[in-house]
């Protein structure tokens, strides 16, 4: 989604790092677009349990979703009492549906602004730094008072595709189209599966929930069946996230890591005809 320039931009914003135990570096390219919607996370020591965490969020219709999974994600992943008991795949699936849930309301509302305002000022890919990466606070955001109260949330999006290495485990959550494939042995194996609307398991969802089909895309909107944000197809108050037209319900893969593992990539749609990747080894 989106709209395509005349020409594309080929300018390339790259970065690496790297600790005793991986390597990365990624790259991005704004190409056709008119605006670069995506953003990422690359987090190489995370306390109290030393993990490893990397997120790509491809955003639509807008940037501000992307920015604030790349932000705040990884932060709710940590904090979870399922992430601190061990039960890393549960408090990822519920760091996917609490971003919906920290986009609502006033604070919600302010926090987008916030990061649509810093975001029209810059034209590369946006990762968190110093204070917007490590600010905490408080978690009480459905309880602030404004005149954006009642706030449902945004129209855009964003998908989302983390990875999360702890103690020689790697746990891959995706909701949407980008892609997390990993190398064992020079062989390529999907750790990941795109979540398009013409899926028997998501158009069964999309039907259930009131909305329809046209020309592979949601109502004739979307041609995302999962994602983060798009609060419009999330609005049937009788229905569980997981339920909804869209939802925010993450696959989960898990992978023991051995010697025979080689590298990964983790990527937005865009890469497999250029855009924006992690290499991480």
């Amino acid at each position: 989604m989106g709209t395509n320039m005349s020409f594309p931009k080929t300018e390339k914003v790259s970065e690496d790092g790297e600790n005793d135990h991986l390597r990365y570096g990624l790259s991005s390219m704004q190409g056709w677009r008119g605006t670069m919607e995506d953003a990422h996370a690359a987090h190489l020591d995370l306390a109290p349990s030393s993990a490893s965490f990397f997120g790509v969020y491809d955003g639509h219709g807008g940037k501000v979703v992307a920015k604030f999974c790349a932000k705040y994600l990884h932060q709710q992943v940590l904090k979870s009492e399922e992430y601190i008991a061990g039960d890393v795949g549960t408090s990822l699936q519920k760091a996917f549906f609490r971003m919906d849930e920290m986009m609502r309301g006033q604070r919600g509302w302010r926090e987008l602004a916030i990061l649509g305002d810093k975001i029209n000022k810059f034209n590369g890919i946006w990762s968190p730094r110093s204070s917007d990466g490590n600010d905490q606070g408080d978690d009480d955001w459905a309880f602030e008072e404004g005149p954006h109260s009642d706030y449902a949330g945004p129209n855009s999006g964003s998908t989302a595709c983390v990875a999360l290495i702890r103690n020689n485990q790697l746990f891959v959550a995706n909701a949407g189209d980008s892609r997390c494939v990993i190398s064992r042995n020079g062989q390529a194996y999907n750790m990941s599966r795109d979540h398009k609307p013409d899926l028997e398991i998501e158009k069964e969802r999309i039907i259930k929930a009131g909305g329809f089909i046209y020309a592979g895309r949601i109502n004739g909107i979307l041609n995302l069946a999962r994602a983060i944000g798009d609060m419009e197809f999330k609005q049937n108050k009788f229905l569980s996230s997981e339920k909804q037209i869209v939802t925010a319900n993450p696959d989960i893969n898990t992978v023991d890591l051995c010697d025979e593992h080689e590298f990964m990539v983790l990527a937005c749609d865009g890469i497999w005809y250029a855009s924006y990747a992690f290499l991480i080894m």
